[in-house]
C-alpha cells in the first residue's frame, strides 16, 4: 500500500517539476514531455540498480493466498461499501465531463494558455486567479491535456488519491495512537465525507491534496522509526506537492514538521540525495509560484489581486467567523430546500456583533448554503459530521481527556511502531493550530470545502481517546454508520454535477404537473445549468467560423471560456479587458470576440459603446445560462475590421 503512495508522489513530483523546467526553457510540448519521461525512466532505472537486490517473487501460491485475503476483507460491510461509492464514483467520472467551475474557469484554462505559449507565462486577463494560483493540479493535468486533447480523464487526478486514502488514514492514525479497531473503522468511514465522495469523479483541487497531507506525517514518523532515508524523502516531497497545490494548506506545515523532527537521522545518512531531493522539494512547493508573484504583483501570496475578503483583515474576527461558516456548512442537513430563504434572513437574524464585523471582513456571500451538496461546496458533511461528534462526546463521558496508548492484542499492533508521545501530541495539537491559523488568516467563501486537507489530522486527536474503542462497539454506533453510509449515498447519488439519476427527467414532469411549485423549478434549473456547464457556450461557438485560430474574450473573472478552446489544441482565446484599444486585439491576430453582458452591466458600459471605440460590428446576441444563480444573460459575438 505505502508502495503504491510512494509512487503517487514521485510522480507528482515529477510533474509539477517538469512543467516548470520546460517552461524555463520554453519547452512545454510533447517532445519536451517525452524527453522529461525518459530521463525520469533512465534515472529510476539506474538508482534501481545501484540499490540493494531485489526481494525474490513470491511463489503463484502465495500470490493467490494474499489476494485471497484482500478480497476477504470487502466482505464486511465498511470495506464493501467504500468499493461501492469507488465504483459509482468512476462510473460517474466517465460519463460525466468535468464541471467544477473553478477548474472550468481558470484551472484548466491556464494549462491551455501555457500550452499555446509553451510555458507558464502571465496571462493578460481580468481572471486574475489564473496568474497567482498555486499550480499542482495543473502541471498534473498539462501531460493529460497535451496528450489527449480531451478533460475527459482529468478526474483520475482525484479518483487515484481517494483509492489511496483508506490506508493512509489506518497507517497514520496507527501511528498517532489511535486504537486499531477505532482506525480501521474511521479509515473506510473518512472518504464517505462529502469533499472526499464527490470530488473524487471531478477535477475540483481541494481533496487531492489530502493524500500529499497525510504521507508528509506518515512518512516522517516511519522514518523516525526505521532510519530510511527514501521515508524521509517522501515526507518533504509530500509536504512540498501539499502547499504547491494550494496555499491554503501552508498551515499544514506545523504537524509535519513535528513529526518530521525526528527524521533528522534519515536526512543526514544520505547528504547529497538530500540536499538534491530538497531542491526538487522547493521546485514542486508554492515557491516558484511565489517568487513570480512577487515579480508581477509585488505580493508573493497574489492577495493583492484577490477579491475584498480574501485576506482576513481582524484575525479574532477570522477565528469566530470561520468557526461558526464551518459548522453550518458542515452540520446542514443533506436536503437543505430551505437555503434560499436562509441566505436571505440570516445575517438578519444574527445578533449584530457578530453579522458586523463578519460582514466586514468575510468575501461576499460568506453566509450562503445550498440546497443539495456539491463539490462547490460542501465540506466533511452532515452525517460524519454528527458521527464525529457523537463519537467525541461518547468517548470523553467513557473514558474522560486521557489519550489511549493505542494497544491492542492484534495483528496490526506489530505492524505500527507508534511515535512517542510528545511527537504524537505535537502532531495532534499542530493540526488544530493549524486550523486556528488558517481561520485568522482567511476571509473566503465556503471554508469547509478549503480545509479538507486538514480532517484526517484534525480527527486524529478525539480518535485516539481511551473512551473510542467502547464508543464503536455499541448498538447504537453501528446503526449510525449504516445511517451515514446510506446519507453518503444519497449525495452522491442526486448531487448535480454528476446525477446518478433520471434527474432531467424526472424534474421535468414534476414541473409540468406542478408549474407553480419555484423549489420543483429552482431544482430543475440546478440541474440543466449543471448539464450543460462544460460546453455552456457551445451556441456561441457555433457562430464562429469553424477554422478560427484565434478569438477574443471579454468577460467578468468568474465567466467561463472553456466552450471556445474545444476542441482542445485548435484554437486559441486571448483575454481582454474593456478597456484594451483595439490595436492590442488586431496586434494578438483577434478579428471576433465573445464579450459577455453581465460583465457591461456590472462595468456600467454598453456594448453600443465598446463598438464604437473599436469600430467593430455586432454579429449575433445570445440569451445563455452559465450560472444558475446569475440566470440568462446576453452574450454577444462581434467582429473587428481587417486592417
Amino acid at each position: 500500500m505505502m508502495g503504491w503512495v510512494k509512487a503517487w508522489i514521485w510522480l507528482s513530483a515529477w510533474a509539477s517539476a517538469t512543467g516548470w523546467a520546460l517552461s524555463a526553457l520554453g519547452w512545454l510540448h510533447r517532445t519536451g514531455y517525452l524527453v522529461s519521461a525518459a530521463l525520469a525512466l533512465g534515472l529510476w532505472l539506474a538508482l534501481r540498480a545501484r540499490g540493494s537486490p531485489s526481494v525474490p517473487r513470491a511463489g503463484a501460491f502465495s500470490q493467490a493466498r494474499w489476494i485471497g485475503i484482500r478480497l476477504r476483507r470487502f466482505q464486511r460491510l465498511l470495506p464493501l461499501s467504500f468499493l461501492m461509492f469507488a465504483a459509482l464514483v468512476l462510473v460517474s467520472g466517465l460519463i460525466y465531463a468535468p464541471s467544477n467551475h473553478t477548474g472550468l474557469s481558470y484551472r484548466i484554462p491556464r494549462v491551455l494558455h501555457w500550452l499555446a505559449e509553451e510555458g507558464w507565462h502571465w496571462i493578460h486577463t481580468p481572471n486574475y486567479r489564473m496568474n497567482n494560483r498555486a499550480c499542482g493540479m495543473e502541471w498534473l493535468s498539462t501531460p493529460l491535456l497535451l496528450f489527449t486533447r480531451s478533460d475527459r480523464a482529468l478526474f483520475l487526478l482525484n479518483f487515484v488519491p481517494f483509492l489511496l486514502l483508506p490506508g493512509l488514514c489506518f497507517s497514520l492514525f496507527r501511528q498517532l495512537g489511535v486504537a486499531p479497531r477505532v482506525a480501521w473503522r474511521w479509515m473506510w468511514l473518512l472518504p464517505t465525507g462529502y469533499s472526499f465522495l464527490l470530488q473524487a469523479g471531478g477535477i475540483g483541487n481541494d481533496a487531492f491534496p489530502t493524500v500529499y497531507a497525510l504521507a508528509a506525517v506518515d512518512f516522517a514518523l516511519r522514518a523516525r522509526a526505521s532510519g530510511r532515508f527514501s521515508d524521509a524523502a517522501a515526507s518533504g516531497l509530500a509536504a512540498a506537492l501539499l502547499v504547491g497545490a494550494k496555499a491554503s494548506n501552508l498551515p499544514l506545515l506545523l504537524p509535519w514538521a513535528v513529526a518530521f523532527a525526528g527524521a533528522w537521522r534519515a536526512v543526514l545518512s544520505r547528504p547529497v540525495a538530500a540536499g538534491a531531493t530538497a531542491a526538487l522539494a522547493l521546485l514542486v512547493s508554492f515557491l516558484p509560484t511565489a517568487v513570480l508573484n512577487l515579480k508581477h504583483c509585488g505580493d508573493w501570496s497574489g492577495l493583492v489581486l484577490e477579491r475584498a475578503g480574501m485576506a482576513m483583515k481582524e484575525p479574532l474576527v477570522g477565528l469566530s467567523g470561520n468557526a461558526l461558516l464551518l459548522f453550518s456548512n458542515n452540520f446542514v442537513p443533506p436536503f437543505f430546500p430551505w437555503a434560499g430563504r436562509y441566505n436571505a434572513t440570516v445575517l438578519e437574524a444574527l445578533p449584530s456583533f457578530i453579522a458586523g464585523p463578519m460582514t466586514a471582513n468575510f468575501e461576499q456571500s460568506f453566509e450562503r448554503l445550498w440546497e443539495l451538496p456539491t463539490e462547490d461546496w460542501a465540506g466533511l458533511g452532515f452525517g460524519l459530521s454528527v458521527l464525529a461528534l457523537l463519537g467525541t462526546i461518547a468517548a470523553l463521558r467513557g473514558g474522560g481527556l486521557r489519550l489511549g496508548r493505542g494497544a491492542c492484542n492484534e495483528r496490526a499492533e506489530t505492524r505500527h511502531v507508534l511515535a512517542p508521545r510528545w511527537i504524537r501530541l505535537g502532531v495532534m495539537a499542530g493540526a488544530w493550530l493549524a486550523l486556528a491559523a488558517y481561520a485568522m488568516k482567511s476571509g473566503m467563501v465556503t471554508p469547509a470545502r478549503l480545509i479538507t486537507p486538514y480532517y484526517p489530522l484534525l480527527l486524529a486527536a478525539p480518535l485516539a481517546l481511551a473512551g473510542q474503542t467502547a464508543v464503536i462497539r455499541r448498538r447504537w454506533w453501528r446503526g449510525a454508520e449504516v445511517v451515514v453510509l446510506l446519507i453518503a449515498l444519497g449525495a452522491l447519488v442526486v448531487t448535480p454535477p454528476r446525477p446518478l439519476w433520471p434527474a432531467q427527467t424526472v424534474l421535468s414532469r414534476l414541473v409540468a404537473a406542478r408549474p407553480d411549485n419555484a423549489l420543483l423549478r429552482r431544482a430543475l434549473t440546478v440541474y440543466e445549468v449543471y448539464a450543460v456547464r462544460p460546453d455552456c457556450l457551445a451556441a456561441v461557438r457555433a457562430v464562429l467560423p469553424p477554422d478560427l485560430p484565434v478569438v477574443g474574450f471579454i468577460a467578468t473573472g468568474d465567466d467561463l471560456d472553456i466552450s471556445l478552446w474545444r476542441p482542445y489544441g485548435s484554437r486559441r482565446v486571448r483575454h481582454y479587458h474593456l478597456d484594451d484599444p483595439a490595436t492590442r486585439l488586431r496586434d494578438d491576430g483577434v478579428e471576433w470576440v465573445v464579450i459577455g453582458g453581465l460583465h457591461l452591466r456590472l462595468e456600467q458600459r454598453t456594448l453600443e459603446s465598446w463598438l464604437a471605440r473599436t469600430g467593430a460590428e455586432r454579429v449575433t446576441t445570445l440569451t445563455l445560462t452559465v450560472k444558475a444563480s446569475e440566470g440568462p444573460q446576453p452574450w454577444h459575438v462581434a467582429r473587428l475590421p481587417r486592417p
